[in-house]
């Protein structure tokens, strides 16, 4: 069953910071079903990213059921979850570095 999306409020933030650091980013927080909410290009390689609003409370910022399954089932590189701008910058770093 569908359940509806819901985009975090520092998404589009995440979003700019990524693309600032050479990404390509496709939005795909409108899915739902648990897929994360970003598809990530960078140097090659495709990464997924879960957003979650930082500034919330712990238990607001939690994975869902469904995104909880859908990590656990998913083969591919795990799934990183980032919840500031910061945080996506440090990603594009650490990728830079490998």
């Amino acid at each position: 069953m569908r359940r509806r999306a819901r985009i975090d409020g520092n998404h589009a933030q995440v979003v700019a910071v990524l693309r600032r650091g050479g990404a390509t980013v496709y939005s795909t927080a409108g899915v739902g079903d648990g897929f994360p909410d970003l598809v990530v290009g960078y140097r090659g390689v495709t990464h997924l990213i879960e957003v979650k609003n930082g500034t919330l409370t712990p238990s607001r910022q939690r994975l869902t059921d469904d995104e909880q399954d859908w990590h656990h089932m998913w083969l591919g590189e795990p799934v990183e979850i980032v919840r500031s701008e910061s945080q996506a910058a440090h990603l594009i770093w650490y990728w830079s570095s490998g």
